[in-house]
Formats: C-alpha cells, sequence, structure tokens
C-alpha cells in the first residue's frame, strides 16, 4: 500500500520574509507543505515562495484571487509561474471567473513545461458563522452556502476545495471522490479562543475526509514550534 502523504500544510502566517524561513527550516522535516499567504506575501514578495520552493518544500500559495475573470486568469499565471503547488480563489466570484483559473492554470503549466497547481476553491471563511454570513446578506446557513459554492466549483473545473472542518463529511457526499478537500481551523483543544470559529481536531478532519490540513497558530505560535508539528502529526496515526 503507497503510504499517505503528510497532510500537514504548516501555515508561515508570519510577518517577516526571515522569520518564515527560520520557520520553515525547524518544521521542514514534519510537514507536508508550506501555505504562504496575504501578510507574508505582501511584505515578502515572489522570492519568499522562490525561496521555500528551492529547498524542495511544497507552496500553497493562499491569496484567495477575487476579481473579474481576466485578471484572476492572469494573476493565476502568474502563480503557476512560480511553481506553486496549490493556490486559492474565491468560489464567490462566481462560474464563469473559476473556469478562467482553472483554464488558465492548465495553460500555463503546458507552456511552462509544469505540473498545474490545484486551484482551490474558497467556499465561506471559517472566520463566518450563520450570524456573520446573515449580516453580509446570505440567507443559507454556513453549511448551505458552503455546499452551493462547492458545486459551482466543480462544476465549473475545479479540482480541490478549501472549506471548514466542519462541512468536509457534508461535502463529500455530494462531490466527486477525486475533488481535494483542504481544511483551515485546525485545532489541537490546547489553543486560547480566537477567531476561528468552525474548527476540528486534526485527526477528526481527516476522519471526515479531508486531505489536507492547514495548520497555523498550533504549530507557529507554539514555544517550540517542531515538537507541536511533530506531535500533531503523531496524532493522525
Amino acid at each position: 500500500m503507497t503510504p499517505r502523504p503528510n497532510p500537514i500544510i504548516a501555515a508561515l502566517d508570519v510577518p517577516t520574509a526571515e522569520a518564515a524561513w527560520k520557520l520553515a527550516r525547524r518544521v521542514a522535516p514534519v510537514v507536508g507543505a508550506f501555505k504562504i499567504g496575504s501578510e507574508l506575501f505582501t511584505r515578502a514578495g515572489p522570492e519568499i515562495v522562490r525561496r521555500v520552493r528551492a529547498t524542495g518544500a511544497a507552496v500553497f500559495l493562499d491569496l484567495k484571487f477575487h476579481d473579474i475573470p481576466n485578471t484572476v486568469a492572469k494573476a493565476v499565471a502568474a502563480a503557476v509561474r512560480l511553481d506553486v503547488q496549490m493556490l486559492t480563489v474565491h468560489t464567490s466570484g462566481g462560474g464563469e471567473m473559476l473556469r478562467a483559473a482553472e483554464e488558465s492554470a492548465q495553460r500555463a503549466a503546458r507552456e511552462c513545461g509544469l505540473p498545474a497547481p490545484l486551484v482551490l476553491g474558497v467556499t465561506v471563511l471559517t472566520s463566518l458563522d450563520d450570524r456573520a454570513l446573515g449580516e453580509i446578506g446570505f440567507g443559507s446557513s454556513a453549511a448551505g452556502q458552503v455546499e452551493r459554492l462547492a458545486r459551482l466549483a466543480v462544476q465549473a473545473g475545479l479540482r480541490g476545495l478549501v472549506c471548514s472542518p466542519l462541512e468536509v463529511a457534508a461535502l463529500r457526499r455530494h462531490l466527486p471522490a477525486p475533488v481535494q478537500l483542504v481544511t483551515p481551523g485546525i485545532r489541537t483543544g490546547a489553543e486560547a479562543a480566537d477567531d476561528q470559529k468552525r474548527t476540528l481536531t486534526p485527526k477528526d478532519a481527516l476522519a471526515a475526509g479531508a486531505n489536507w490540513l492547514v495548520v497555523g497558530r498550533p504549530i507557529y505560535a507554539a514555544e517550540h514550534p517542531r515538537a507541536a508539528a511533530e506531535k500533531i502529526l503523531a496524532s493522525l496515526t
């Protein structure tokens, strides 16, 4: 049986390139990939992606593109040229935008001679609950909105989604088996309360059907990040 790949994506949600590089070096042996998000990318730029990729580590570029289809297509192509393995777009951008993103990823990958990255549709942010969705005009529950947007993304050709761990099991019942599910909102239970409202433990999220676990504060905010990552990895067996 082929061993399951390490599903932990360590979030480099730190403010500087040097802090990110230090964290990446410490935890690289015990995680499966690194997430580079808005704060770090805005501060350090594409060079931090190149630097992490030069180590051989996989990169999840989490910039959540959301714009007109042409603009998103160009942004996706630029990300492909950085040789990232995953990237995100907001599914609320609509079917045309999602199709443009996936088509651009495939086209740019062929032109660069690279494997096409997994374009992940972000459904509902894990910081939003039913009350927060009501504030911005959505009448459905978080679970209902996630399912609606997930179906839209898959119909548009996306091969992966980002959703909270609480929606994974329901999505697995409705989506094709090959669709990859990436779940932020991973908490071990030892952390103080924060802005994440829809969370599960790493083991529970995998059991529900997640493929990848984005782990941020439980690793980067730990006193000993590598030990924290090791403990999470051990909990998955």
